[in-house]
């Protein structure tokens, strides 16, 4: 009789830049911090939580599988954002995207800047700590703007399949823009990977 397979573990994914890449508009010490430490320990706290889930299911203790709901979400929803975060922004951003993103953008927005701007407020205006996100409905085909508390993933909250998400949590910002959030959202549009941003689009339509 083979034994069963082990459960393989959550790992950190490398950035596909240096800490120091996306400066000026975020420091070399907020990304070694924010992906050493904080995305480290999400990965971490998701085994852990994993691991308990498991044992919790084997003895079938619906109690405790219940109890580690909470856990699951907030830190396999804060691996699954961060992932996604890191591939959405380069040293080599460009202003605007291109191609069927940038078609889509303006049928659903009337135009880039239109898009922006609602993406902007949106994020800026989350209470507390959480992410922005453009997101793909892949309903009914059209991109939607939404904002989600804490580490909540976009997709199991909402159906959106996440494109470009804004972390707006104190630690990927505070110690280069202190209190000033809307400074630090405007900053990123500098640095994002729209070439990225346009193949989740893709993927995202062959997938639905």
């Amino acid at each position: 009789m083979l034994a069963p397979l082990s459960r393989l573990k959550h790992t950190l994914p490398d950035l596909p830049y240096d800490y120091n890449a996306l400066e000026p508009y975020i420091s070399a010490d907020i990304m070694k911090l924010h992906h050493q430490k904080h995305h480290a320990t999400y990965v971490n706290n998701l085994n852990v939580a994993e691991e308990k889930m498991a044992e919790a299911l084997a003895k079938k203790d619906i109690q405790k599988v219940i109890s580690l709901q909470p856990a699951l979400r907030f830190n396999g929803g804060g691996h699954i954002n961060h992932s996604i975060f890191w591939q959405v922004l380069s040293p080599k951003g460009e202003p605007e995207p291109k191609g069927d993103l940038m078609d889509l953008i303006r049928q659903d927005y009337g135009s880039f800047e239109n898009m922006k701007k609602e993406l902007v407020t949106a994020t800026v205006g989350i209470q507390g700590s959480g992410w922005g996100w453009l997101g793909y409905n892949p309903t009914s085909g059209r991109l939607m703007v939404a904002a989600c508390a804490n580490q909540d993933p976009l997709q199991a909250t909402t159906g959106l399949v996440p494109l470009f998400g804004i972390d707006v949590w104190e630690h990927a910002y505070y110690l280069q823009y202190k209190n000033v959030r809307p400074d630090y959202v405007s900053a990123i549009f500098h640095i994002v990977n729209w070439e990225n941003v346009s193949k989740r689009l893709h993927d995202a339509k062959m997938a639905n």
